[in-house]
């Protein structure tokens, strides 16, 4: 049942106040009455009001003076003027006081009951208004941007803050924690949401084709250009550019990147017009800028000019009280995805999800329910279902093995031989890019076990 609406009838006169009181009684309101204006500013001051009707003319407290004390408590009151015709040009004046409307006397019951139906469905559909928009200023959130943690919550507000300004982002954290989720909810938060936002992984391409793929080429420029293309930048203009892996870049490209984010102005490759775009940046990193600096591995102009604003995703070892929450969220999207049944997790498979440490963080819980969906058997996923269940010793290392490094070490070798070394499977159940996982198996001089 609808709320009703309060109305206060002032007017020293009594026969109008009862007059005014039974009318709107009828059209089902609640009505309260006040016989001058002193009596009610004090009624208002202890109880608000959906509509005041007010005589223009009383003694002690003018009409006009309640309106302007009225308003100094209250801006959003709605007040409408009785008047007698001889005083209409005082009421025009108490229009632009902010009084809402008026009638004069004798008063048609009919036109002053539209006049407050009217008056109050306004009001209705601008409290309504500022409700929604109240609403669209959350944050809005990806769907795999889970979690109520302090840690994520932390994030959220960070995302809100800058989102509202074209602040240069970076995005911090460890492969799998959902850089690139941060920095799209940055982006359909920000002004810029109607617009692209384009994710560049500058770790999976080499320099050459890194370069064209931010700044574009014209037809010839080099071997196989057979059409002029765009480039990300240029893709951009009006959203955002993600520059994911940014420390991977070469020094070269970094210098090149450094002139393209001061002036937002570029050259596609073997062309010589200026192209200008209008773009926001986000970069994002899983590695030490600041020891890239001093290794002389990283600009440290670039580097001051790309960490303006920085957000750190910490692992998900570190927010474990979002596993359960994380987990329930990918078991409804791939039952809902393969058609399964199985909407639970036994008791023991969410024990171990939660004592397990995650090195690949998010990516990595959400490949092992889509596994467990894949083949599990009952409505409810068991210690069976999951991938690592056999290697449940799989991160008690001895104390000179317990580093990042060497985690991710012993998994990718683990994934890889799991899939018999097949390089496109074992990057698809790591989601990363074929390149960066030959970069991985480079750098840890992983073999394939004969």
């Amino acid at each position: 049942m609808d709320k009703k609406e309060k109305i206060l009838i002032v007017d020293d006169e009594k026969i109008v106040r009862e007059s005014f009181y039974h009318w709107f009684i009828e059209d089902n309101y609640i009505v309260d009455t006040a016989e001058d204006g002193e009596t009610a500013l004090n009624k208002y001051a202890k109880e608000k009001y959906d509509l005041l009707l007010v005589d223009m003319k009383m003694p002690g407290m003018s009409g006009l003076d309640l309106l302007s004390k009225i308003k100094a408590i209250d801006k959003d009151a709605i007040i409408i003027l009785i008047t007698a015709f001889s005083s209409v040009p005082t009421a025009i004046t108490a229009l632009k006081n902010g009084a809402y409307d008026y009638v004069t006397k004798p008063v048609d019951p009919d036109e002053l009951s539209h006049l407050v139906k009217r008056a109050l469905e306004q009001r209705a559909l601008k409290i309504e208004n500022i409700q929604l928009k109240e609403s669209i200023d959350e944050i809005i959130k990806p769907d795999n941007l889970i979690g109520e943690s302090f840690q994520i919550k932390k994030i959220y507000e960070l995302v809100h803050s800058v989102s509202r300004t074209d602040t240069t982002v970076m995005i911090r954290g460890e492969s799998g924690t959902g850089k690139e989720l941060v920095a799209k909810a940055i982006h359909i938060n920000s002004g810029r949401k109607y617009s692209p936002i384009i994710t560049v992984n500058c770790g999976a391409l080499a320099e050459s084709l890194l370069e064209s793929e931010l700044f574009g080429h014209e037809k010839g420029a080099f071997t196989g250009a057979q059409f002029r293309r765009k480039g990300k930048f240029e893709m951009a203009d009006g959203g955002t550019i993600f520059l994911d892996e940014i420390g991977s870049i070469s020094l070269r490209m970094q210098i090149e990147l450094l002139r393209v984010i001061e002036t937002k102005q570029f050259n596609r490759v073997g062309g010589n017009e200026l192209i200008k775009s209008d773009f926001r940046v986000i970069t994002a990193t899983n590695e030490s800028l600041e020891d890239l600096v001093k290794a002389g591995k990283f600009r440290e102009d670039l580097y001051y000019r790309i960490n303006v604003f920085t957000i750190v995703i910490p692992p998900l070892r570190e927010r474990r009280d979002d596993i359960p929450l994380l987990v329930n969220f990918f078991l409804n999207k791939f039952s809902s995805a393969m058609n399964k049944k199985i909407k639970k997790i036994s008791k023991e498979a969410m024990d171990f999800l939660m004592n397990y440490d995650w090195p690949g963080n998010v990516r990595e819980l959400e490949n092992a329910i889509e596994r467990a969906m894949v083949v599990g058997k009952s409505d409810s996923i068991t210690v069976d279902d999951l991938p690592f269940h056999v290697s449940r010793n799989y991160l008690e290392l001895p104390g000179d093995e317990k580093s990042l490094s060497s985690m991710e070490k012993k998994y990718i070798n683990r994934i890889l031989n799991e899939s018999g070394w097949n390089i496109s499977k074992t990057a698809q159940i790591l989601e990363i890019d074929r390149v960066t996982l030959y970069n991985k198996i480079n750098k840890y001089d992983l073999r394939k076990l004969e």
